[in-house]
């Protein structure tokens, strides 16, 4: 067996030392060295290491992955469809927000089918039990509660389970480093050892992992590119809902979108999130425009308020929940020059009802609709649906999966829609009057004569 040693690479340069110091020796950087395990290759491999095997890629035979499903359908439209052998996913999110409760449900319905086996580095198998019982979980999951890395490796061996949890990256260190659980070293080769182990085996991992108070996963950056899927798990912790997106699937779709409703027995999918955000007041008040978003595969309705008043100090303020907030500064600038609505003097807040986040274009006419209809103090009808980009010049862009977000919104009892003039559906749409504008000018117009 190789020999390994432990040694320190800095981050800028990639210059190595033995030994940990507070400046790099080659590019005299402070504070970028980091512990790593250099394995001293046998001989007879150094030898063999440059003879490969080139091949054609048509003479490779592409079959389709099979899927395992998890028996949560939100987290398999996540996942691309389930599980895939082999696979390593990585699930982050806020303390508390359930991260480790929809891997139990999840591991509880799998169960039943293949073997399965819950690591866990941070609770005791008499805290798990007490989740379990909570939940109602039914399944006899075998737990191991260990955070040495070489004691799972050996566990995983032994057991030789088909999908795995480590709860979490976090907590789990190599004997073979000094460095404390949680460092850059320890999670970089813990997080490659799994990998590399779930790729010889065939089975599936799946790590949980902590997050920054900036939203984003904690430890090294390489952690997100060592595995094949990176799912975010979102929500208010004061709101039962939660949102969980795909931002990286090697098997799948990216920025699918999963929505969860959490109970007292755990989490539960909801079918129809644009319901969850459509819950309206049944007067009609100014401010208030509903866009047919895309969130991956699924059109999802939301409802987009904003609020003007006259400024008070001498920079007016610009505010955003849900959106970005520098295209809401370019859409304000539009407005002006395209559309004669000055709003230099006042203060904008804008918000996506329902906690949910939407970064696509196709929000930018229900944001200029509900920013007019707030200051001219003028509602827009509740059975409007709205969904176009709006361009520097003032045109109206057209959006992609345009004849599905129509749909959708018919099917949610929406009976106007106004949307970019190269989106118009070729056929009627049963139920709905379909509007199409090819700029700005024509998109407020048709506002005033509603």
């Amino acid at each position: 067996m190789a020999k390994t040693t432990s040694t320190y690479v800095c981050t800028q340069c990639g210059g190595q030392t033995s030994k940990w110091q507070g400046q790099c020796p080659h590019c005299l950087a402070w504070n970028t060295l980091s512990e790593s395990i250099q394995e001293a290759k046998p001989r007879r491999f150094q030898a063999l290491a440059a003879s490969g095997e080139v091949v054609r890629l048509s003479a490779v035979q592409a079959q389709e992955t099979p899927r395992l499903a998890t028996g949560l359908p939100e987290f398999d439209r996540v996942l691309g469809g389930g599980l895939v052998g082999g696979g390593v996913v990585l699930l982050g999110g806020d303390p508390g927000i359930g991260k480790s409760t929809l891997l139990l449900q999840a591991l509880a319905e799998i169960s039943a089918r293949v073997k399965t086996l819950y690591v866990s580095g941070e609770e005791s198998a008499a805290q798990i039990a007490l989740r379990g019982n909570r939940l109602g979980l039914k399944a006899d999951l075998p737990l191991l509660t260990e955070i040495r890395l070489e004691a799972i490796q050996a566990t995983l061996k032994a057991e030789q389970p088909q999908v795995a949890v480590i709860d979490s990256i976090q907590t789990v260190y190599s004997e073979q480093l000094q460095s404390a659980p949680g460092s850059v070293a320890q999670v970089r080769e813990c997080a490659q050892e799994l990998t590399r182990y779930a790729k010889q085996a065939g089975i599936t991992i799946l790590l949980v992992g902590h997050v920054t108070k900036e939203g984003t996963l904690a430890g090294p950056r390489v952690l997100e590119h060592i595995v094949d899927t990176v799912l975010y798990f979102e929500g208010d912790t004061g709101s039962s809902f939660r949102l969980i997106r795909a931002f990286k699937n090697r098997y799948g779709a990216v920025n699918e979108l999963g929505v969860f409703a959490m109970t007292d027995k755990g989490l539960k999918g909801v079918a129809n999130p644009s319901a969850l955000f459509l819950n309206r007041d049944e007067r009609e008040a100014p401010g208030s425009c509903v866009v047919v978003a895309q969130e991956g595969t699924r059109p999802l309705l939301v409802e987009i308020q904003a609020l003007l008043d006259s400024a008070h100090g001498g920079n007016p303020r610009r505010l955003t929940v849900g959106l970005d907030g520098n295209r809401l500064a370019m859409l304000l600038a539009v407005l002006h020059r395209h559309g004669g609505i000055p709003c230099y003097d006042q203060d904008v807040f804008v918000n996506a009802v329902g906690g949910v986040k939407i970064t696509e274009p196709a929000a930018d006419l229900a944001v200029a609709l509900a920013v007019v209809s707030s200051l001219r103090s003028k509602p827009i009808p509740h059975k409007l649906a709205v969904f176009g980009e709006i361009g520097l010049a003032g045109e109206i862009r057209p959006v992609q999966r345009g004849q599905e977000r129509l749909k959708e919104a018919a099917k949610l009892g929406f009976s106007l829609a106004l949307c970019p003039r190269a989106n118009l559906p070729k056929g009627k749409i049963a139920g709905m009057e379909v509007k199409g504008v090819a700029s700005l000018a024509e998109a407020l117009e048709y506002f005033r004569g509603l």
